[in-house]
C-alpha cells in the first residue's frame, strides 16, 4: 500500500511537471506569435519604404529623361521646319523658273504654229489653183481597161434558223470583210439576211439595239447557238464509229468538225490530239486500228495518211490472194486435154443444172413451209396451198385438240371446254372464269336486284 502511495505520489508530481512544461509551451509559442509578427510588420513597413523611394526615384528619373526627349523633339521639330521652309523657297525658285521656261517654249511654238499656218495656206492655195487649171482643161485619156479596179462585193447570205448558226457566221465574217463593212454596214447586213424564225428574234431587241452588232449576234447566239450543245457533242464523238461503205476521209473530216464544235476553247494540239484518238476509236477495221493505233500519231492527217496505207495494203493483199495464177506443165500434153475435157464436162452440168433449177421451183431439204409443214419447199411454193395448214406442234384454243390453229378449226361453233382447264371463279374444272355459272347468276340476280331497287323507288315517288 504504501509503494503504491508512492507511485501516484511520482504519477501527480510528473503530471505537475508535464503541465508546467505544457504552460510554459504554450508561453513560449506566443512570444514567438508575437516576435514573428513584430517581424513581418517591421519587414512590411521596409519594403513599403523601399518602393516609396523606388517609386520617387524612378518617377524622377523618368521626368528627367521625358524632358530630354521633349528638348530634343523640339530642337528635331525647329530642324524640320526650318529645312520645310528652305524646301519651299527652293520651289518657289523652281516654279518661278519652269513657268519662265513655259512661256519661252510656248511662244517659239506659237511663233512656229503660225509659220506652219502660213505655209499650209500657201501650199492649199496652189492646191487650189492647180485643181481649178486641170478642172478648166479637157480630159482626153483614152480609157484603158487594165488600170480600172472596181472593188468586187460579195452577195449576203441568208440565214432561216434551219441551218447551223456557227457555219452562217463563218460565211458572214467572210463576206463582210471582203466587202469591207464596219460594224453599223454589218449589222444592218446581218438584220436583212434573217428570215423565218430567225427573223423573229428581232422582236425582243430593242429598236435602238437594232444596229448595234454585238447586240444582234448575242441574242442569235443565244437562240441557235452551239454553246450550249457541247456535251452533246461530246458524247456524239466518243461514241462515233465508221459506217457501212463510208471512207477514211469522211470520218476523219466528221471527227475534225466535231472536235471543233465541242472543244472549241482547248488549245490546237490538244484537239489534235485528241481528234487522233476518236479517230483511231472509230475506225470500223481492227488490223487498221490496231496498227494506227500503236504508231502514236500527234497530228490527224499522219494517222489518217497511214490508216489509209493500212486499207489500201489490205485490199491488194486480199486481191494478190484470190487472183493466184495456174499452174501448167509444159511435159503433160495429155493431161491438159483429160483436165480441158473434165472442165468442159462439169461445164455443161453446171449450165444443166441452172437451167433445170430456173424451170424446176426451188428445192431445199432444209427448208420447211409454214402452211403443210412440210420439207424442202417454201410456203409460196406450197403444192397444197388450198389445204388447211397442219401443224402436229400446235394447239387450237376452241377445241384444245393439235393439228391446227384456231381460225382454221373444222368445229368453230363447237362449246371451248377444256377438261384440263380451271376457273379462277369456283375453282372447277371443265370451263373458264367468262363460262362460269356462277357469274351468270350472280350477274342475274343483280339484275332483279337492281329492277325491284326501282321498282321501290317508284313507288314511294
Amino acid at each position: 500500500m504504501a509503494e503504491n502511495a508512492d507511485l501516484l505520489a511520482l504519477l501527480a508530481e510528473m503530471k505537475k511537471s508535464m503541465e508546467k512544461g505544457q504552460e510554459e509551451m504554450r508561453k513560449g509559442q506566443e512570444d514567438m506569435k508575437d516576435e514573428t509578427r513584430k517581424g513581418q510588420e517591421e519587414t512590411k513597413d521596409e519594403m513599403r519604404k523601399g518602393q516609396e523611394e523606388m517609386k520617387n526615384e524612378i518617377q524622377t528619373h523618368v521626368e528627367s529623361k521625358v524632358g530630354e526627349i521633349k528638348d530634343h523633339v523640339n530642337s528635331c521639330i525647329e530642324k524640320i521646319e526650318e529645312d520645310v521652309q528652305s524646301v519651299r523657297r527652293e520651289n518657289g525658285e523652281v516654279k518661278g523658273e519652269v513657268e519662265r521656261k513655259i512661256e519661252e517654249v510656248e511662244d517659239k511654238v506659237q511663233g512656229k504654229i503660225e509659220e506652219v499656218k502660213e505655209k499650209v495656206q500657201v501650199k492649199i492655195g496652189d492646191l487650189e489653183k492647180r485643181l481649178s487649171e486641170l478642172e478648166d482643161r479637157p480630159i482626153n485619156f483614152p480609157s484603158n481597161p487594165d488600170l480600172t479596179y472596181s472593188r468586187p462585193t460579195v452577195k449576203s447570205l441568208t440565214f432561216d434558223g434551219q441551218t447551223s448558226w456557227t457555219v452562217f457566221k463563218t460565211q458572214f465574217d467572210v463576206v463582210s470583210s471582203a466587202n469591207g463593212w464596219n460594224n453599223r454596214v454589218k449589222a444592218s447586213q446581218l438584220v436583212a439576211s434573217l428570215r423565218g424564225t430567225a427573223a423573229e428574234v428581232l422582236q425582243g431587241i430593242p429598236s435602238d439595239k437594232l444596229t448595234d452588232l454585238m447586240t444582234i449576234e448575242n441574242a442569235l447566239e443565244a437562240r441557235f447557238g452551239d454553246s450550249h450543245l457541247t456535251q452533246f457533242y461530246r458524247t456524239e464523238l466518243k461514241t462515233r464509229r465508221q459506217k457501212p461503205g463510208e471512207t477514211l476521209q469522211a470520218l476523219a473530216a466528221d471527227v475534225k468538225r466535231l472536235m471543233s464544235l465541242a472543244y472549241a476553247e482547248s488549245p490546237m494540239d490538244v484537239q489534235e490530239s485528241l481528234a487522233v484518238q476518236f479517230f483511231v476509236d472509230a475506225i470500223r477495221d481492227e488490223d487498221t486500228q490496231l496498227r494506227t493505233r500503236l504508231m502514236d500519231f500527234t497530228d490527224l492527217k499522219s494517222a489518217l495518211a497511214y490508216s489509209m496505207k493500212c486499207e489500201t495494203s489490205k485490199i491488194a493483199s486480199k486481191v494478190s490472194m484470190h487472183a493466184r495464177p495456174i499452174r501448167i506443165e509444159d511435159n503433160a500434153g495429155k493431161r491438159k486435154d483429160e483436165k480441158f475435157e473434165s472442165l468442159l464436162g462439169a461445164l455443161e452440168k453446171f449450165l444443166v443444172l441452172a437451167a433445170g433449177k430456173k424451170s424446176a421451183p426451188r428445192r431445199n431439204p432444209n427448208v420447211t413451209c409454214w402452211r403443210c409443214y412440210k420439207r424442202g419447199h417454201v410456203q409460196l411454193e406450197c403444192p397444197s396451198d388450198s389445204a388447211p395448214r397442219l401443224n402436229p406442234n400446235v394447239t387450237c384454243w376452241i377445241c384444245y385438240t393439235k393439228g391446227h390453229v384456231q381460225r382454221e378449226c373444222p368445229s368453230d361453233n363447237a362449246s371451248r371446254r377444256n377438261p384440263n382447264a380451271t376457273c379462277w371463279k369456283c375453282n372447277k374444272k371443265g370451263h373458264l372464269q367468262n363460262e362460269c355459272q356462277q357469274i351468270t347468276s350472280i350477274n342475274h340476280h343483280k339484275e332483279t336486284r337492281h329492277g325491284s331497287d326501282k321498282a321501290l323507288s317508284r313507288r314511294s315517288l
